[in-house]
């Protein structure tokens, strides 16, 4: 058994209004499963859409997950990215005890992130 054979991923979007925003995060969900790297990958909304964050750590939990990992699909650290998931975690790590969930950094000023928005630009050229 890997280290990570028990550690889900909890993919977490703001959620819109817009059906095909929030299907990159189902995407994107996708993209990370084809990796191998995490037995569990689910996706979450803070709000407008299903599924909710609760019901996304529910998920995770009953498929077998000790940890879960909760990544903001988020740019920045901003009240949703750090308040609210952290308010998030505390609460499920009382509601499932044995459980470990932490919350990851918004995507930020990741280094590949340049190479993201330069490559953005260069697609109106």
């Amino acid at each position: 058994m890997t280290e990570n054979a028990k550690t889900a991923v909890l993919l977490i979007a703001h959620g819109s209004r817009r059906a095909e925003a929030n299907a990159e995060l189902v995407r994107l969900a996708e993209l990370v499963r084809e990796t191998g790297r995490y037995p569990i990958v689910e996706t979450a909304y803070l709000e407008l859409t299903e599924p909710t964050i609760p019901t996304g750590a529910k998920t995770c939990v009953e498929r077998g997950a000790t940890r879960v990992r909760m990544m903001p699909y988020f740019l920045s650290p901003g009240v949703h990215a750090i308040n609210d998931l952290e308010e998030f975690r505390s609460r499920f790590e009382q509601e499932y005890p044995g459980v470990e969930f932490s919350v990851c950094l918004p995507l930020g000023l990741h280094p590949n992130l340049v190479d993201v928005v330069l490559a953005r630009l260069e697609e109106v050229e």
